[in-house]
């Protein structure tokens, strides 16, 4: 697989989430870090936001954790790293070595040309396709394997999500660049 196939693929955003202690006092957590709100009558979890990497995550009392804003690897290392240190600082016993790990990679691709998603519909297995342009002006198909969702407009442009590595989400669209040059 060449890489200049890929060149318009793009990595939108990364979601991880895992356990980084057994458990978090989130109002003292809140309370000594700064950018760290808590507001338990509209969500049961801490938001930390931080600038660099720009990461959003949401810490629970049990010790879990979400991080999404995430665009690669590197900055999931760093971020998470910078939210244990300040973890750490505020009190809490954080684990030697947390268990986060990706659960879902969002891409944009753009196939490059025109996309009949009416051909499409009536060409693929219905089954995995839903379309209804009053609704939303995008195609959703759900590739079995590897299981990811992706969302083709007629511009040309394609969203893939639901991937935990890149490689799935290559997979994911050369099976669908397969599916469309049979139709196109």
């Amino acid at each position: 697989m060449a890489d200049k196939k890929y060149a318009s693929l793009k990595i939108e955003n990364i979601v991880a989430s895992g356990v980084i202690a057994d458990s978090i006092n989130l109002a003292e957590v809140s309370g000594k870090i700064k950018s760290c709100e808590l507001n338990t009558k509209r969500f049961p979890g801490a938001v930390y936001r931080i600038e660099d990497p720009k990461i959003a995550s949401l810490i629970f009392s049990s010790g879990k954790v979400v991080l999404t804003g995430i665009r690669d690897k590197k900055a999931l290392t760093d971020g998470l790293g910078i939210i244990i240190k300040s973890l750490k600082s505020a009190g809490v016993d954080t684990f030697k070595e947390p268990k986060v790990a990706i659960t879902n990679i969002v891409c944009s691709y753009d196939i490059g040309k025109y996309i009949n998603l009416n051909k499409v519909v009536i060409t693929l297995n219905l089954e995995n396709i839903e379309y209804e342009p009053e609704q939303f002006p995008g195609l959703v198909y759900r590739i079995k394997d590897p299981k990811i969702v992706a969302l083709l407009f007629s511009s040309g442009k394609i969203i893939l999500t639901g991937g935990k590595n890149l490689e799935d989400i290559k997979k994911g669209l050369d099976f669908l660049e397969q599916k469309l040059e049979s139709i196109m």
